[in-house]
């Protein structure tokens, strides 16, 4: 199984704003300090930042416009509603906060044939959100491919039940833990593992610091070291700048990027960032109102098309 792909799938936004649904467990999220139509305004100009850098570095980026007609202001980070897989699989996943769910697009694999890509199946995991289960994609779920190991930080957004359905349908091998935050001088539960993790095909930025209990941030070592993958370590004033959120991608030739913000690469010591180097080019985007405001960061903008082709 191939570790990246060199085409992301990103929702344009129409209603950008801060989401009170999702800030009660979303630390990372500020409130505005502008009205509604000037953070919408920004969220766009950053949008299109965004996808014109990639493009430019020839890696293919589908758009889809988002609509009017529902209230989704986090319409922006697809990742969390779908994924998609190498035997032509498409995942839907629960979600928690009820106006995010309203970004399930029911034209979803229409869109992605349209664009030459297969759709063998969908998987569907929403009804779990009768139960208050969720699994938010590829913000709750970390996943190796070319190990087939899935890592997944255990919160309210993250169920450990779904966690091993998903393992057992795909076929991975799940490595739960507990990651956490100071926030008011308390450890509170991280809401999506990936703003603590990303895994490339020969490396792992990783905040190891939100991982209290020792022997689950051993096992999570020890299965990084087994994997193969150097270790770059960032701190928990790092993450919070959006440094352990970030997206290895390719281009139509197989240059390898690590995409991430310009808050989070600005973090970054020399040293972290030449390890990062000697695996791939650096793509930084500046998109300062998405991340104070969403709560989520370069990685949450992009979800990943690995479906074969037609």
């Amino acid at each position: 199984m191939a570790q990246y792909t060199d085409t992301i799938l990103m929702v344009q936004p129409v209603s950008f704003y801060y989401n009170e649904e999702t800030a009660v467990n979303n630390y990372f999220q500020k409130e505005p300090e502008r009205d509604e139509d000037v953070i919408q305004k920004l969220a766009l100009q950053e949008f299109n930042s965004f996808v014109e850098k990639l493009r430019n570095h020839g890696v293919e980026v589908i758009v889809v416009k988002d609509n009017h007609k529902e209230n989704t202001p986090d319409s922006v980070f697809p990742n969390n509603w779908f994924s998609t897989h190498e035997d032509g699989a498409v995942i839907l996943y629960p979600m928690f906060a009820e106006n995010r769910r309203k970004e399930r697009r029911p034209d979803l694999q229409e869109i992605l044939q349209n664009n030459g890509f297969i759709v063998d199946r969908i998987v569907d995991l929403s009804a779990s959100e009768d139960s208050d289960k969720f699994l938010e994609g590829t913000g709750s779920m970390i996943l190796d491919h070319d190990n087939q190991i899935l890592y997944a930080a255990i919160s309210p957004r993250t169920d450990k039940d779904l966690v091993l359905q998903w393992c057992e349908k795909m076929d991975f091998t799940p490595l739960m833990f507990r990651a956490v935050q100071s926030v008011e001088d308390q450890r509170i539960p991280i809401y999506h593992t990936n703003v603590m993790l990303t895994v490339g095909d020969k490396y792992a930025v990783v905040c190891l610091e939100t991982i209290d209990d020792e022997q689950q941030r051993a096992q999570v070592i020890e299965s990084l070291n087994k994997t193969e993958k150097e270790i770059i370590a960032i701190t928990e004033e790092q993450m919070h700048k959006f440094a352990g959120n970030m997206l290895q991608v390719a281009n139509k030739q197989g240059e390898k990027f690590l995409v991430m913000s310009q808050q989070a690469y600005n973090s970054l010591t020399e040293e972290q960032i030449e390890n990062l180097e000697k695996h791939n080019n650096l793509i930084t985007v500046a998109i300062p109102t998405i991340e104070k405001l969403g709560g989520g960061s370069a990685r949450c903008m992009m979800a990943e098309v690995f479906l074969p082709v037609s």
